[in-house]
């Protein structure tokens, strides 16, 4: 039989295959890209979001998210829950309505959309006839009203979607005995809401944009009152009791109206505009609650005067002589108030205020004093200032864990106490195996620690190096201090800035050591801050060191940014991870490699034109070595002068261009064989498309030449104990890897711990190796006797990894962007290759080890390459074979900064940016898997549940 299988296939590794390695796209972590629509029921205590790409994400209890994808990809305009039901309808920009629901699957709950349906009205009549301005899901459950542009009401019976047609509310039904001089001023115009009477559901309100509102008769299908407003309608909201309720205007104003049971023509109760007398803005949503002791809440958007905050996107909360307009960095899309839904309950008495932002989720918590935000356990606003890099730790010792929490309680003191509102669903995924954190720095200096362990991404701590710096702001201003006589009272909210105070702040590499506690970020001016873990805030002096990367170099000029300012004397600074010493390279280029070694109290960095090492115990700078080409003249300017240099370029090129033609042309009119020239410009055409048209598999790797600009650019910095002289010594060594190909190797003399303070770290370079294809070098491993790799720094001394076999001999794994390679150490030499870009037309873009465990046994478990590349596919690689095992796809191969933003585990699983907000989770793992798993149950229906349907949410706005 063996020789009828294929060459190297291996049915019990094949098995194993199965049991080790399986791709899933688990959980989106984050906040949705750009929202458009906000639904909350009540009775489910689940909220809904719609966005622009046709996503529409669940959210209850923390863990409980259901996400669907409309097929059209269309924007979703509006979501509205059926009443006492799981199920919810959307409204997309194409007119589509869209039925969803919660069913039960195997014990968990899924999101299903069961119908679709658009409302079309007689031939030749025009569009604006049907297209859906306003919906209300009535509280029978039986039945949707659709408002449209035209005016008229539809009705449409659920679920099936077929159009009631006996039961239309036609506009020039609601204009029935209108006085004649309000009728022929205006037109009745598009249907702005429709509002469902709180305690008679035959009854329901219908407003009209030009500020008509009419009564309806369910029953009786006629009018039954008027009211008469005289701006421009935006919103309507029913008082609890049903003896009155609210409209607001475009004129920033609102108006009360009484309903009675008589046949008078109904008079305003009052009409105010809050921010008078000038000018203002719409009002264009607006909450009246009641309370026990008397004095309503009244939550309002919009409203401000246009003159001075035209700009503003606030929603103002009045209660008795409390005032407060809540002022938001991006457009507010919606908002909801949590109260009160029991039929008994005589008042609203609302406790919580949901805002939907366009680049955050806001909650207000009503019931504490002064009206503090509420901490969000999901939905984090990840771009609040925009990501520039990420670093993922896995399995973090329980006592750093708490000490991290500990530091992030103390910057929480502000926020509210109050739990979760937004409550539903039950979380059925078992807890997370171990610890796990997320860091992402920002481009305003920020570093913040994410817990990436289960189903939601939970803000732990927020790290600022700004202090550290002199900048134009300063540190202690506070932007929501407000003088005492401000008016309007404005209170800025919310967490998103995408303003920095100074670029080069920008933070572009994380490490971080979870035994030691040591932290190590660098920045885009190239400062690199050592920091370590305090439990109270502190006051010291920062050490400051320069290493100078063009010590040896004559003629070169830095026209890149300066670097950063320094503060002067003692810097004061909060619980957590405190700076001790910043390494600035010269010139200040972008940091573009760092590497910690914590045992050894030592830190590598590295830029466009070359590496140090800095030792921060002594605080002394080890050596430096400088990696430029001569022709490396890009290195150093700054990313300012390359667009120059970018332009430069181009026309230098269309310059060829267009006198290689001309010279073409000179020499064809000059006489000669002409048929000669023809023919042999037909051949090289010939030959450029045959060269164009080789099949990625037939693309050979070409050595690059030294001059290509940036081949010092080091990409990649390594520590590794190894023989690294001869065979018979180990010894610490710093390895590093270029842009062009090459890797250098240094031997360390770290000095034994009792003499570590009195004698300094010595390097001396031993190695220098050139690639011959000159690649970019993105990972450098170094596999012990039994080819496994190294293990972290203290790793072994906290009993967590077994010591490396030092007895065998070692080996050196390169990885190239085209190739991986293994050499024989200390020779170095080559023992084998996988040609990645000859074979298979991609280059590998990022590298990480993974260890794999078997689903189906504890016992065994694998060390293996997970490979990136710029096509988005992911191969897992064998160690040290180098065989491919499998390849999945993941990322799009045009969504390039998604495989910038890559990021791997220690066990197999990764993230990366779906939009500047959002993360997608993957598993190629079997054995870890971290995705949503609930349920959510129908609660018990009680008698008389028809107030149960009022959440504010349940009715449409234009």
């Amino acid at each position: 039989m063996r020789r009828f299988l294929r060459p190297g296939h291996d049915p019990v590794r094949e098995r194993l295959k199965r049991d080790l390695f399986q791709f899933n796209k688990t959980v989106e972590h984050g906040f949705p890209h750009q929202p458009s629509a906000l639904g909350y029921s009540p009775f489910l205590r689940l909220m809904a979001i719609g966005t622009r790409s046709g996503a529409i994400k669940l959210y209850g209890a923390p863990g409980v998210e259901f996400m669907g994808l409309h097929e059209e990809n269309n924007t979703v305009m509006q979501i509205h829950f059926i009443p006492d039901q799981c199920q919810l309808v959307t409204l997309l920009d194409d007119n589509s309505l869209h039925l969803w629901s919660l069913k039960q699957h195997g014990g968990a709950s899924e999101l299903q959309e069961e119908r679709r349906f658009t409302l079309k009205g007689p031939p030749g009549c025009p569009p604006s006839a049907t297209q859906v301005t306003a919906l209300l899901a009535h509280s029978s459950r039986e039945v949707l009203y659709l408002g449209t542009e035209s005016g008229s009401v539809f009705v449409v019976e659920l679920p099936s979607f077929r159009v009631l047609e006996d039961r239309t509310v036609p506009s020039e039904a609601a204009l029935q005995r209108v006085p004649e001089d309000y009728c022929n001023r205006r037109s009745c115009e598009l249907v702005e809401a429709l509002r469902e009477h709180p305690k008679n559901p035959n009854q329901i309100l219908i407003g009209y944009s030009r500020g008509l509102i009419v009564l309806w008769d369910l029953q009786n299908s006629q009018v039954t009152h008027h009211f008469l407003g005289s701006q421009q309608l935006e919103n309507l909201y029913w008082q609890r009791d049903g003896s009155k309720f609210i409209s607001c205007h475009y004129d920033g104003s609102y108006t009360q109206w009484p309903v009675s049971n008589d046949n008078r023509q109904p008079e305003p109760l009052e009409n105010l505009v809050p921010y008078g007398p000038f000018p203002c803005k719409a009002i264009s949503k607006i909450y009246w609650q009641t309370t026990k002791n008397g004095l309503p809440y009244i939550i309002f958007q919009g409203g401000m005067p246009r003159a001075s905050y035209g700009d503003r996107h606030s929603i103002s909360v009045i209660h008795g002589s409390q005032q407060t307009a809540f002022d938001f960095t991006s457009r507010v899309i919606d908002f909801f108030i949590i109260f009160s839904s029991e039929p008994t309950a005589e008042f609203d008495d609302p406790s919580a205020m949901v805002v939907l932002a366009e680049e955050e989720l806001v909650v207000i918590d009503l019931k504490s004093a002064g009206w503090p935000a509420v901490h969000p356990p999901y939905l984090a606003s990840l771009h609040c200032s925009a990501i520039t890099c990420s670093h993922h730790v896995s399995n973090i010792p329980l006592k750093l864990w708490e000490r991290i929490i500990s530091a992030g309680s103390k910057q929480n003191v502000h926020y509210s106490n109050m739990p979760w509102p937004i409550d539903g669903g039950t979380n059925l995924a078992p807890d997370p195996p171990q610890r796990d954190l997320l860091l992402t720095g920002h481009e305003d200096g920020t570093v913040r620690f994410w817990d990436a362990s289960g189903v939601c991404l939970h803000l732990l701590y927020k790290l600022s190096t700004v202090r550290v710096f002199l900048t134009d702001a300063d540190p202690n201003d506070n932007m929501n201090t407000l003088g005492e006589d401000e008016w309007p009272p404005l209170r800025k909210v919310g967490t998103f800035d995408p303003y920095s105070d100074d670029p080069r702040l920008g933070i572009q590499k994380i490490y971080l050591c979870k035994y030691s506690g040591y932290l190590a970020v660098a920045g885009t001016a190239g400062q690199v801050l050592v920091m370590e873990l305090n439990d109270e805030d502190a006051e010291h002096v920062v050490d400051h060191a320069e290493a100078d990367l063009l010590q040896d170099q004559e003629g070169y000029r830095w026209k890149g940014h300066e670097k950063l300012k320094t503060r002067d004397g003692p810097v004061r600074f909060e619980a957590g991870f405190q700076p001790f010493v910043l390494v600035q390279c010269q010139p200040p280029a972008v940091v573009t490699s760092l590497a910690l070694h914590s045992e050894w109290k030592l830190v590598a960095f590295g830029t466009s034109h070359g590496f140090g090492l800095f030792d921060h115990q002594q605080k002394r700078l080890v050596f430096v070595k400088c990696t430029l080409h001569p022709s490396d003249q890009l290195a150093l300017e700054g990313p300012l002068s390359r667009v120059k240099s970018l332009k430069k370029s181009l026309r230098q090129s269309f310059r060829r261009i267009r006198r290689s033609r001309v010279s073409s042309r000179k020499r064809r009119g000059a006489g000669g064989n002409t048929s000669e020239v023809q023919e042999a410009n037909a051949k090289f055409d010939q030959d450029a498309l045959q060269e164009m048209e080789l099949a990625p598999v037939q693309r050979k790797i070409e050595a690059r030449s030294a001059e290509d600009s940036f081949t010092g650019f080091v990409r990649t910095l390594y520590f590794a104990d190894t023989f690294l002289r001869d065979s018979s010594r180990h010894c610490p060594s710093l390895w590093a890897g270029t842009n062009g190909g090459t890797v250098y190797a240094f031997c360390l003399r770290v000095p034994p711990a009792e003499r570590r303070m009195d004698e300094p770290v010595r390097a001396e370079q031993a190695k220098e190796i050139q690639l011959m294809h000159r690649a970019p070098v993105v990972g450098i491993l170094v596999l012990d006797g039994r080819s496994t790799p190294l293990p972290e720094p203290l790793e072994v001394a906290h009993d967590l990894s077994k010591s490396p076999d030092m007895q065998g001999s070692h080996q050196l794994l390169v990885v190239s962007e085209e190739q991986l390679k293994v050499f024989t150490l200390p020779k170095v030499s080559s023992k084998l290759k996988l040609k990645l870009t000859a074979l298979e037309g991609c280059r590998v873009r990022k590298v990480t080890v993974a260890n794999f465990g078997s689903c189906r046994t504890n016992d065994y478990s694998e060390n293996d390459l997970a490979v990136l590349t710029n096509l988005g596919d992911i191969q897992i690689i064998s160690l040290p074979f180098l065989k491919l095992q499998i390849r999945y796809p993941c990322i799009r191969k045009e969504d390039v900064s998604g495989i910038a933003s890559c990021v791997f585990t220690k066990y197999g699983q990764g993230f990366y940016l779906i939009s500047p907000s959002e993360f997608e989770r993957f598993s190629l793992s079997t054995k870890w898997l971290v995705e949503p798993q609930c349920v959510v149950d129908v609660p018990e229906l009680t008698s008389n549940n028809h107030v149960n349907n009022r959440s504010g949410m349940e009715n449409a706005t234009r």
